[in-house]
């Protein structure tokens, strides 16, 4: 990870840590550019530099090596990177839930952009009863926590529906980034920006746009105007002068 107000990278060994430490930070370099599926373990053994018998000594299964993978992705990118970035761009909870996609759309220009691996690890180990797909199911949670967290400070009702359809917003933002669209971030804030109004939550000009209307004198209590009324006599010439049908 790099300093605070970077986008995430992937971790540095500095030549001092432990067998396992080396072992998990050459798994992280290769599922997260490669996948799950195409990287084996002695490419794991080949990139930490470490014997077989230390990668098994501490993850005794391939699944298990992911399954680290998969928390250690939480650390560095659910945590360390979104939450921070977020917290650190908006004062607001409204604002955060917007700086998502402020810091998604530096992240997809980046060169070494590699997508959600929470997801991508769900599609490649597609079982749901397997626990890898299970973990990364439960990581993909944990970032809908943060959501909700956000939507109840910021007075939403439904916070388990809104939730789910802004990490829609999140998950279709990063497939459309993968796909190419270089507007992938900037499009899926328009489309919160009227998720939020839907659901009362409003940016603070609008609300004192709206409390200030409420509080002109006589805005509200103005008295409707009388209804129009038009002669049979005015009705008829009308009538006989509007364009005729067909013309």
């Amino acid at each position: 990870m790099t300093d605070q107000g970077k986008l995430p990278s992937r971790p540095q060994d500095d030549g001092q840590d432990s067998g396992r430490e080396r072992v998990s930070r050459a798994a992280y370099e290769l599922f997260s550019r490669e996948g799950v599926r195409a990287v084996g373990v002695d490419a794991v053994i080949a990139r930490a530099g470490a014997a077989k018998m230390t990668l098994y000594r501490n993850f005794p299964s391939k699944d298990d090596l992911i399954i680290e993978f998969l928390r250690r992705r939480e650390q560095l990118w659910t945590r360390d990177w979104l939450e921070a970035e977020t917290t650190r761009c908006g004062s607001t909870p409204r604002e955060r839930l917007l700086a998502i996609f402020d810091v998604f759309s530096e992240w997809f220009g980046r060169p070494d952009f590699e997508g959600c691996s929470f997801l991508t690890t769900m599609i490649e180990i597609n079982d749901r009863e397997h626990p890898v797909h299970q973990a990364a199911v439960g990581h993909l949670a944990n970032i809908r926590g943060y959501i909700g967290k956000l939507a109840a400070e910021s007075g939403i009702d439904d916070v388990d529906s809104f939730a789910r359809q802004w990490h829609i917003l999140m998950k279709g933002a990063i497939m459309a980034a993968h796909e190419g669209d270089a507007s992938a971030a900037a499009r899926a804030r328009e489309l919160g920006e009227l998720l939020l109004k839907e659901h009362g939550c409003l940016s603070a000009s609008v609300r004192a746009a709206a409390a200030c209307g409420r509080g002109r004198p006589g805005l509200a209590l103005r008295a409707p105007l009388p209804p129009y009324r038009i002669s049979r006599r005015r009705a008829s010439r009308r009538l006989a002068s509007s364009p005729r049908r067909g013309w």
